[in-house]
């Protein structure tokens, strides 16, 4: 215990002076430089994250093809999950601006946002239709 605690303050300390020297820690230096994405690219990877499993593409199937909302203990029940897990599938579809939810004690009720369902499904589109025109000529040999 005693080695790992004087290990640990020669390394803070040898931070704290590289610092001191040069304005930046060496060690660190490349967590400083983050790379700046676009918008287009965080609202298509918040989408993909927030279709990345089953029970969220079921339940989006199911929003989407309904003119009115639902209950989360009628979908609870359709697909035979806990209340908890389901919270949590649907914490990540409201996340993405997929869902919105309305409470009516105590009851929650979730519809489909048909604006950024409809804003998800142009965004992947143009995503997956941008393949380079060598790639589309050639679709046996892309290369990841």
């Amino acid at each position: 215990m005693l080695i790992r605690k004087i290990t640990v303050l020669r390394l803070n300390s040898f931070r704290n002076f590289a610092k001191q020297r040069t304005g930046f820690s060496p060690i660190f230096s490349t967590m400083c430089a983050k790379y700046k994405y676009s918008d287009e690219v965080i609202n298509i990877s918040q989408f993909a994250k927030a279709m990345s499993h089953p029970v969220r593409v079921h339940i989006m199937k199911k929003l989407s093809g309904m003119n009115t909302c639902c209950y989360s203990g009628d979908i609870a029940r359709e697909l035979k999950i806990g209340r908890s897990t389901l919270s949590q599938h649907l914490k990540e579809l409201k996340h993405a601006g997929l869902i919105q939810g309305e409470t009516e004690t105590p009851y929650i009720k979730y519809c489909i946002n048909r604006k950024n369902w409809e804003k998800a499904g142009k965004f992947c589109t143009a995503f997956f239709t941008s393949l380079p025109e060598k790639e589309k000529e050639n679709p046996e040999k892309v290369s990841i």
